[in-house]
C-alpha cells in the first residue's frame, strides 16, 4: 500500500516516526563480537584450570559467562532488528500506519484500546541500549505492538496516541508528505 492510500484512509499526514533499525544491528554485532571473543578466551582457560584451585576457574567463569550473555543477547538483538527492519510509525488525523519489513498495517485511532507506558528506566545505559522509555500499544483484537526508544521521539509518539484514544483530542494534519 502506498502512503497516499494510507493518507487517504486516515486522514491528513502529520508526522513519521522511524525505528534505527542500523542502531539495532549495530549493537547485536557488538554484543556478538563480545560474547565470541569471552567464549573463545574463556574455553582455553576453562581447560587449563582443571584441577587447579587459584584463580583461573573463577576467570574460567567470568569470561564463559560474559560470553554466554554477550552471545545470547547479541542473538536477540539481531533477531529483533531483523524482524523490525524498516519500522516506522506514520501518525495520522485518524489513526496510524504501523509499517515493518515492507507491509502497512492500518491503524484507526478506534482499534486502539490503550496507550501502557513503562515510564523511564534509570538504569546504566538504559536510553543506549533502546530500554529508557518504552511503551505498549493494546490493540482491541488482543495485539500489543512495543515500542522502545531506538524509534524516534517515542515520547512524543506515545502522547499523541494517549491524546487521540484516551482524550479524544485528534492530531490535525498537514497534508501531502514531501
Amino acid at each position: 500500500m502506498r502512503r497516499t492510500e494510507a493518507a487517504r484512509q486516515l486522514g491528513g499526514f502529520v508526522r513519521e516516526h522511524r525505528t534505527d533499525g542500523g542502531r539495532r544491528l549495530r549493537q547485536a554485532g557488538a554484543l556478538l563480537v563480545t560474547g565470541a571473543v569471552g567464549t573463545a578466551f574463556g574455553i582455553p582457560v576453562a581447560v587449563a584450570s582443571i584441577g587447579t584451585t587459584d584463580g583461573a576457574p573463577q576467570l574460567a567463569g567470568l569470561l564463559l559467562g560474559v560470553g554466554l550473555v554477550g552471545l545470547s543477547l547479541g542473538i536477540w538483538r539481531l533477531i529483533q532488528a531483523l524482524r523490525t527492519r524498516d519500522q516506522s510509525f506514520d501518525v495520522h488525523e485518524r489513526g496510524l500506519t504501523h509499517r515493518i519489513a515492507g507491509t502497512a498495517t492500518l491503524i484507526p485511532w478506534t482499534d486502539i484500546e490503550q496507550v501502557s507506558a513503562n515510564g523511564d528506566d534509570g538504569r546504566l545505559l538504559a536510553e543506549a541500549r533502546g530500554m529508557g522509555f518504552t511503551f505498549g500499544i493494546h490493540l482491541r483484537g488482543g495485539d500489543k505492538i512495543r515500542v522502545d526508544t531506538f524509534t524516534e521521539d517515542t515520547r512524543e509518539l506515545a502522547l499523541v496516541i494517549h491524546r487521540a484514544v484516551s482524550l479524544g483530542q485528534f492530531p490535525q494534519g498537514r497534508g501531502r508528505r514531501p
